[in-house]
């Protein structure tokens, strides 16, 4: 998931019965009363029989621990083109192929950029003992010229006169450059689920179309705690630090883990050093690179090799103790050696799709969809972000196929890449399918270019958020669809699938539908492990899957899409700004 929030939710009862029709409806906003359209029309509601196979299937028959043990255990991580992600496309196409769904493909989107994949890696502690260490290389990385034994350095910069003492000290040296973390005993439970007094709080925040949007600019000194302040200074260090050190010839380069205990460790994209700013030219802009990363120079393409050393992160624990070994007056020694292979065969990007087409002559060129992103990061299997979500789509829709179930409208399954990068897959195949928002003036959105398609999307419905059952619905603002909602989620609420918020939800692909004036809702998840453990890290794998929520999941994403393609009218699209 590229990045997550999480607001204000509404709370159904969970003794709520389906709504057979509808006028208007009211949302509490602010302390007022607002009027939502709703549908003047009968609801849609599928009949129980039809539920109820659709619930069997779903929960005692269930393949999606198969779907999801393959894309993990088998591929592997799945970093935007690499050749396991072109592996995952290509057996995700294979498998909904074999159940029998129609045009089964890889979609091209891009240029993205080159692949990367990690051949071999080791790293240890030498002198003044011998002990290995918990690490993982960055993505697209260079490697290491053979193993590097060098004299370990840790970077201690508390002001802009620090960095003399550094001076041509660090030619071929292995560089600290972050902190240590102070680590705590862990009392709270790394997992947790949506209970009612939870649910209740967040019911009661204010909607977030009340609070104004904070104004651009930099951060208020003045407002900032002082664990804030020193944040600040040390993400402006590292900025300063990153040139620093790849001018002054080091070796390799270890950051700490952000997060995590226990030998969990959270590594993404390797940082991207920029070109020297000429003499009376602003410094550059920060970009995907990381900090120091210029805009539009991404570690993914193949210019940014030439300005990146070779970088790790490491576990907290290991990271820690060699930053006390130093100040104790040791001089560690380490060896470490990343071997790694670009991939420049292809640079397109690829999502994979597939369809269970529609069955009325008047309706079967509309599309209901369903999906979530294929793509991971590389240090684990990618099983909570976002194998989970991949496999409760596939599963949704071999639930329908194996049911017999005939919809209306075509069903079509769609599986991103490049989401990690910043919803690249999704957001190319709307342009390219729907159309796109032009940008304005000072980044705000501009005129919308709609497609011959864009009228024949009635829903998207996304899972990304880990491997916790489906709680309910982020409506996007779009009040309209409350009714519908609430009729499919009532048969649902003894699974804990009871609740709906008016709120946005962000960092994941429903938001490129959502963004041109698309139906696009991501289900709300139960927390459990995801940012305490397993979101980036290496320990995202098949292990801290929960089975019954996967099968929970899958259940209901069937239901919602099948109801969704019967309806007779689209699903209500809220008003474009």
């Amino acid at each position: 998931m590229f990045r997550r929030k999480v607001m204000s939710v509404f709370l159904l009862s969970s003794f709520l019965l389906p709504t057979l029709a509808f006028g208007q409806t009211t949302a509490s906003i602010g302390g007022k009363t607002a009027a939502a359209t709703a549908p003047s029309t009968k609801v849609y509601s599928a009949p129980k029989a039809t539920i109820d196979r659709i619930r069997d299937e779903g929960m005692n028959h269930s393949q999606v621990m198969n779907t999801l043990s393959y894309l993990t255990d088998v591929i592997g991580g799945r970093l935007t083109n690499s050749p396991n992600m072109k592996r995952a496309n290509e057996w995700t196409r294979d498998t909904m192929a074999k159940w029998g769904m129609a045009n089964a493909k890889l979609e091209a989107w891009g240029p993205f950029g080159r692949g990367w994949s990690l051949k071999s890696f080791s790293a240890q502690v030498n002198e003044p003992t011998v002990f290995p260490v918990i690490a993982y290389p960055k993505a697209w990385s260079p490697s290491t010229k053979g193993p590097v034994t060098s004299e370990v350095v840790y970077l201690d910069l508390k002001s802009d006169e620090d960095f003399a003492k550094y001076k041509g000290q660090l030619r071929g040296k292995i560089v600290l450059i972050s902190r240590p973390r102070e680590l705590k005993a862990e009392f709270k439970p790394l997992g947790k689920r949506y209970n009612d007094e939870g649910l209740a709080e967040l019911a009661a925040k204010p909607d977030p179309a009340t609070i104004p949007e904070p104004q651009p600019g930099p951060p208020n000194q003045q407002t900032m705690t002082p664990e804030q302040q020193e944040r600040m200074r040390q993400f402006q260090f590292l900025q300063k630090a990153t040139p620093f050190i790849f001018d002054e010839g080091a070796a390799v380069v270890i950051d700490n883990s952000r997060g995590g205990t226990g030998g969990t460790l959270f590594v993404q994209s390797a940082t991207v050093v920029p070109e020297p700013t000429p003499a009376g030219q602003a410094a550059p802009t920060p970009g995907p690179g990381g900090p120091g990363g210029r805009r539009g120079l991404a570690p993914y393409q193949k210019e940014a090799e030439a300005r990146m050393l070779p970088q790790v992160t490491m576990a907290s624990e290991d990271y820690n103790r060699l930053v006390r070994m130093i100040q104790n007056g040791a001089k560690p020694k380490m060896t470490v050696d990343i071997q790694a292979q670009y991939h420049d065969e292809d640079l397109m990007g690829y999502n994979t799709v597939a369809e269970i087409p529609g069955t009325d002559p008047a309706l079967k060129d509309e599309i209901v969809m369903l999906g979530g992103h294929l793509d991971s990061w590389h240090a684990g299997t990618g099983a909570t972000d976002n194998a989970a979500g991949c496999a409760v789509a596939m599963e949704a829709a071999r639930i329908l196929m194996t049911s017999g179930l005939k919809p209306r409208r075509t069903i079509r399954v769609a599986l991103w890449s490049g989401e990690e990068q910043g919803l690249n897959g999704s957001r190319e195949y709307v342009k390219q399918q729907f159309g796109e928002r032009k940008r304005g003036e000072n980044g705000m959105p501009g005129e919308l270019v709609k497609t011959a398609n864009y009228d024949k999307l009635s829903t998207y419905y996304n899972l990304d958020n880990g491997t916790g059952k489906i709680r309910g619905v982020y409506m996007q603002g779009n009040g309209a669809v409350r009714p519908y909602f609430e009729t499919w989620l009532a048969p649902f609420a003894d699974l804990g699938a009871t609740t709906l918020t008016l709120s946005n939800t962000g960092g994941t692909d429903h938001q490129s539908f959502d963004r041109i004036g698309l139906p696009g809702f991501q289900f709300i998840q139960d927390e459990i492990e995801y940012d305490t453990r397993t979101h980036h890290s290496n320990q995202d794998n098949y292990d801290r899957i929960q089975a019954e929520d996967m099968k929970q999941a899958a259940t209901v994403m069937a239901a919602f899409v099948y109801q969704t393609a019967m309806m007779d009218e689209k699903m209500p699209r809220k008003p474009i700004k």
